[in-house]
């Protein structure tokens, strides 16, 4: 982990040479629908969370902008059974610190395309399971982080536009590239992030 956050370290430094004068700073929130993709996952569902963070735009063209993010991100995927009668309804929920850095495409002064890849770091990892038995409702978590890799691996497509000069709204897709499934058997599990995420900025 500490390679990879060194390696980042120095990209972001690395572009901020390039142009530094013309770096600006920002911060964003927003909400997640959030899901797991992979084998035998039909039944999963969206679960909702949020994120928040801060990020940097750094000029590299007239059109093109480098933008590194920090990101703090709830996760995960719902998904309900029934047994004995009863509805049994089973929420994961994991917390990341994401790493995004996208390549941002001007394709009018506020209109903006986006492309990049993204590391996340696992913080937590919860198992939520709620009901109802025998008439009375019920609710059991548990510390499931052993079952998730530390780190995950993603590709993020989105867009975002500029409602006034410095205010923003954006939307983007994080498509899992690697397994986050770990422990025993794991092996030949499938498991990735499916993430939608919708978010309000200011740029300093």
């Amino acid at each position: 982990m500490k390679k990879v956050l060194f390696s980042i370290g120095l990209a972001i430094l690395g572009f901020s040479n390039v142009n530094a004068q013309e770096v600006k700073f920002g911060a964003k929130a927003g909400v997640n629908l959030a899901r797991f993709a992979g084998d035998d996952l039909e039944d999963v569902e969206n679960l909702l969370g949020f994120n928040v963070g801060a990020f940097a735009e750094i000029s590299i063209s007239e059109k093109f902008i480098f933008q590194p993010e920090l990101l703090y991100s709830t996760q995960g995927a719902s998904s309900g059974e029934e047994f004995g009668g009863d509805d049994f309804e089973n929420n994961i929920k994991t917390s990341y610190l994401n790493v995004p850095l996208m390549l941002k495409f001007a394709a009018s002064d506020r209109f903006m395309l986006e492309l990049g890849p993204q590391v996340g770091f696992l913080l937590s990892a919860k198992s939520e399971v709620k009901g109802e038995m025998d008439g009375s409702s019920f609710s059991v978590e548990e510390d499931v982080k052993d079952s998730f890799k530390s780190v995950d691996f993603g590709l993020n497509f989105g867009a975002s536009f500029y409602i006034v000069e410095n205010i923003f709204i954006a939307g983007r897709y994080n498509l899992g590239l690697s397994s986050i499934a770990d422990g025993e058997d794991s092996e030949d599990v499938n498991v990735k992030n499916s993430v939608f995420s919708f978010s309000l900025g200011y740029r300093f």
